[in-house]
């Protein structure tokens, strides 16, 4: 008797236990694409779109130079994001490309990140994205750069 209620607590406990697994499994997992996507469409401010057309909101780091990656944005600290602009303090790392892009030094240059000119995304048209992207330098620069440079951003 004691066999016989020991295999049927096992069997009830590999019932519920394939009962669970197979009820988890009947639902499909999100993929980060669908994931993603159903972020943007849950967002009313303005996203920024990075070089992959991924919505950005808040990101740590940007990269500028999506065909070289020889300038990108890094430790982004974002003190605003909202309908109209986006503000940051952060990093702007710059190759000199000397003597040539391959061969050049990467440098740090401390600069604020402002976001703003909010459009529809082509890939979105019902979310906006950020259209404009001017950097102002706190202290060195590229020698190529002024002060504040301005760059239109992609959609």
């Amino acid at each position: 008797m004691r066999h016989t209620t020991r295999t049927a607590v096992m069997l009830c406990a590999a019932l519920g236990l394939t009962a669970a697994v197979g009820s988890a499994s009947a639902v499909p997992a999100a993929s980060p694409a669908t994931a993603r996507a159903a972020a943007v469409r849950q967002t009313t401010k303005p996203v920024l779109v990075d070089c992959l057309w991924h919505a950005q909101v808040r990101p740590g780091d940007f990269i500028l130079a999506c065909g070289d990656g020889n300038s990108r944005l890094v430790s982004l600290h974002w003190d605003s994001w909202g309908a109209g602009s986006a503000r940051a303090t952060g990093v702007n790392v710059v190759n000199d490309c000397d003597p040539y892009c391959a061969a050049g030094h990467f440098h740090p240059y401390a600069v604020v990140v402002k976001l703003d000119r909010p459009q529809p995304w082509k890939k979105h048209p019902q979310v906006q994205h950020y259209s404009r992207i001017t950097l102002t330098y706190l202290g060195d620069r590229p020698d190529q750069f002024g002060r504040a440079v301005t760059y239109p951003l992609w959609n």
